[in-house]
């Protein structure tokens, strides 16, 4: 479980691929404080610590991940968000995050609006999904990339974000361009109401 309050924009330094799998290693401030089998938000998904060093650690993403997110788009040299696991007796910042990234969607739009930013994503709408609240909603939650953000201008297939000067730079908000793919987790709360609404 997370929180979507990215703590590291780490630095991908190794990629390996096996069959279907890769396994990505990343450099990061608290690699020393991980350990095997901790769990760790990468973009927004939810991967198993398998291996670490004193300044990185290393995840494996396999065919389903790869499939539902932009794992597998990474390159060396590229920023990953990071997020630890929340901790039970800590706030929550942002919103319940579970990890479990529900599809891609794409920048179409960037907009600087004078130390602010505003970032438009498009994706492909499943109506059915859609009926059981894989959507967004105005003043709603969503989670790109691992960042719990407020949704504004919500449409079918597209909403936008308002980025801080704090976010845009502490996170991988600053390579995101139009045609960059992204990872997004619709509210948890928004599936478990529509889900209610179908039992009679």
């Amino acid at each position: 479980m997370f929180s979507g309050i990215v703590e590291e924009a780490a630095t991908v330094v190794a990629i390996e691929k096996e069959k279907a799998n890769i396994h990505l290693t990343l450099k990061s401030s608290f690699a020393d404080e991980l350990k095997v089998d901790q769990s760790v938000s990468h973009n927004g998904v939810c991967l198993t610590v398998v291996k670490t060093t004193a300044d990185t650690h290393t995840v494996t993403a396999i065919k389903e991940t790869l499939e539902k997110s932009n794992l597998g788009l990474l390159k060396v040299g590229d920023k990953v968000n990071l997020e630890r696991s929340m901790l039970l007796n800590g706030r929550l910042d942002g919103h319940i995050v579970q990890g479990h990234v529900d599809q891609t969607a794409t920048c179409v739009e960037l907009k600087e609006a004078d130390g602010s930013w505003y970032y438009t994503f498009e994706y492909e709408i499943d109506r059915e999904k859609a009926a059981q609240g894989y959507m967004t909603v105005e003043k709603g939650s969503v989670t790109v990339n691992g960042v719990s953000l407020t949704v504004i201008n919500s449409k079918d297939n597209r909403f936008s974000v308002a980025i801080i000067p704090y976010t845009y730079e502490m996170t991988n908000f600053h390579q995101i361009k139009p045609g960059t793919v992204i990872n997004i987790e619709f509210d948890i709360l928004g599936k478990y109401i529509s889900k209610l609404l179908t039992f009679k």
